[in-house]
């Protein structure tokens, strides 16, 4: 794999996940390679290796610090800590983690982040990728990632052969752990990493979680504020009143809305977008698309994060509904091609652990695995939580997390957060994405609940706003500006990450594009004009540099017929008799760069015309300025959105 292709790859990967379990674990597995081939301050291989046994509440190791105390570089350790942190005398297992003392070792530290990638997965692995987004931050901080129990090197859970959509792979899996499963989970591991801190003798942290990791930081806040100097929230699990996540089931058709709502063209469409999706649903419930199963639409709302999705799905559903397929079975063929989520690994004991013991669900915690089936089965009929699908609908069980417990046992009362505890009053601030699982307004209601907090809606954002190859400018410098002094972090950040409009139609021919304008080219060219420019920004909305499908061939089929070529190296676009809208064939090339330009033989009822045209691309605008020439004669136009 060539440097651009895993620059891919990791862009694709991160834009992939929008939600807070499992499809992390897509994200570790996709991105993890690459990540481990960087290090700071000494490569991992050359990495110090300490351990230091915990003994006591407090976790101070015997005989004074931990060894990597004293280390000048990265340093990789272990300590020895309680099965059961409320019974000392419990079982010892070894948890692991690595600490990157400050780069400046001619001054003291400012301070120390506490860093949890989420998942909930090995959080090593994650280390170079957190230390190269938190850059300048770890001139003066140290970076202190912990290992949670039962993940990664951290006395792992481990069941070959473990399945989660099987659910007897599930059943022997916990059988074959037995009970001590019930103390990996987030109240215990939180303090495991308290337990790190101390024997480090580091008195305070600023603890940065991402995902999960924002569970494992309210957990931390409530339990060890003491501990706390500020806390950071990228992409928040909210919990409940009772201390658990209280995730919700359902399908968000609803983000139609929120990419149509900005887009003066989606919002000529009648209705809301989210209406014209159940009464589509409705359609092919009653005269089946071959090309378009209910169970590949459901999984359509998963991927409006991703810009060609959220740009076309409004259009691409009205124009089903007004008799023209092929944008929306285009769209389809998308969701289908995008790799399916790993569920079948030996690890992912330790990720069952954690989930169905921090997690709220349909159904009693006590409550015996079949009559958890059966109230989850009657929740799924009553509530409807998938609609406007069924479940039978969505291909099978919907595989998620609440399906991944029936069978996984949690006797022991365990809540993330203590019900009624009182959150510190420390510095906070939460990042959420208009395309995440959980909502801006839901995300604001948890950090409300820190006295001294921010929340920040970063529009058009998704799933994991502060690590990955695209990380947003104004989101990075809002984290390292938190990070590197909480306290005198002021103001709320107002990031935003759209960059195009949705559409409001895919025109069938040259007439029901809107023409260009403010131009000197006569009536029929500036309609070519807008035909030919529509033609190349479809293409090139497949290589949208803020997220793209990076699993999509290099070669794909155009709109209504021709070929588009792509070469990421070269950032071109090859259009061979290609047609957007029936009556055009395009020929030619796009080239993206600092901006776009496009090199373009037109042909239709009027003949054939020779343009190059030039524009910035992937900007949130309704109309675009584009200059070039027609024919050989110059032009400056507006092209406005279809």
């Amino acid at each position: 794999m060539n440097a651009n292709q895993r620059s891919i790859t990791r862009r694709a990967a991160t834009a992939l996940v929008t939600t807070g379990t499992c499809g992390t674990l897509l994200l570790s597995l996709l991105t993890a390679p690459d990540a481990a081939a960087r290090g700071h301050g000494t490569s991992s291989a050359a990495a110090r290796t300490a351990t230091g046994e915990s003994t006591g509440e407090a976790g101070r190791s015997a005989g004074g610090r931990h060894p990597c105390a004293a280390a000048r570089t990265r340093c990789d350790g272990e300590i020895r800590v309680p099965l059961d942190w409320g019974d000392p005398a419990s079982e010892r297992i070894t948890v692991a983690f690595a600490w990157l003392p400050r780069k400046d070792t001619s001054r003291p530290a400012s301070g120390t982040v506490l860093a949890n990638p989420g998942g909930p997965l090995p959080a090593l692995p994650a280390v170079p990728s957190l230390a190269e987004g938190l850059g300048p931050v770890l001139d003066r901080h140290n970076l202190l990632v912990v290992e949670p129990r039962g993940l990664g090197k951290s006395a792992p859970l481990l069941c070959p052969g473990l399945d989660l959509v099987v659910r007897e792979t599930v059943k022997a899996c916990a059988a074959r752990l037995g009970p001590r499963t019930r103390f990996f989970t987030a109240d215990q591991a939180v303090t495991d990493m308290d337990a790190v801190r101390d024997a480090l003798g580091v008195p305070k942290v600023t603890f940065y979680g991402i995902s999960y990791g924002t569970l494992f930081a309210q957990a931390y806040a409530t339990r060890h504020p003491g501990s706390l100097s500020g806390v950071l929230l990228d992409s928040i699990m909210p919990t409940g009143e009772d201390g658990y996540v209280a995730e919700r089931i359902r399908k968000r058709a609803d983000l139609l809305d929120v990419a149509c709502d900005p887009s003066r063209a989606c919002r000529r469409l009648p209705g809301d977008p989210s209406d014209a999706f159940s009464k589509l649903v409705r359609r092919l419930r009653a005269h089946p698309d071959p090309e378009i199963r209910l169970s590949s639409l459901a999984r359509l709302p998963d991927f409006l994060f991703i810009p060609v999705a959220g740009r076309e799905g409004g259009a691409a559903v009205a124009a089903y509904l007004d008799g023209d397929p092929l944008p929306l079975r285009r769209l389809v063929r998308m969701v289908d091609g995008a790799p399916s989520q790993p569920l079948r690994a030996a690890e992912l004991a330790g990720l069952l652990s954690y989930v169905c013991a921090d997690t709220t669900f349909p159904f009693e915690r006590a409550a015996p695995a079949d009559e958890r089936r059966r109230r989850l089965d009657r929740h799924y009929d009553g509530e409807r939580p998938f609609r406007p699908f069924t479940v039978a609908e969505l291909g099978g069980p919907p595989a998620g997390t609440q399906d991944f417990c029936v069978d996984w046992p949690t006797p022991r009362t365990s809540p993330p957060v203590p019900p009624g505890a009182g959150h510190p009053r420390v510095p906070v601030l939460a990042l959420g994405g208009d395309f995440d699982s959980t909502t801006p307004a839901e995300a604001a209601a948890v950090t409300r609940r820190f006295p001294d907090s921010t929340f920040s809606r970063v529009r058009f954002a998704g799933h994991n706003l502060t690590t990955g190859a695209q990380v947003n400018e104004c989101v990075r410098g809002a984290t390292r500006a938190f990070l590197s002094d909480p306290a005198a972090f002021d103001g709320e950040p107002r990031c935003d990450e759209a960059n195009y409009r949705a559409l409001g139609s895919f025109p069938r021919t040259v007439a029901q594009v809107p023409p260009a304008r403010g131009t000197t080219l006569d009536a029929e060219e500036r309609r070519i004009l807008a035909a030919a420019f529509a033609t190349a920004t479809d293409a090139t909305a497949r290589r949208n540099p803020l997220r793209s499908p990076f699993w999509l061939p290099a070669t794909q089929e155009g709109l209504r017929g021709g070929r588009l070529t792509f070469d990421d190296r070269a950032g071109t676009v090859r259009l061979r008799d290609v047609r957007f809208v029936g009556d055009l064939t395009v020929n030619g090339e796009v080239r993206l760069g600092s901006g776009a330009t496009a090199r373009l033989t037109v042909t239709g009822d009027g003949g054939s015309h020779a343009l190059e045209l030039s524009w910035k691309a992937f900007l949130a605008e309704d109309d675009t300025a584009v200059s070039g020439t027609f024919a050989g004669r110059g032009f400056t136009a507006t092209v406005p959105a279809h």
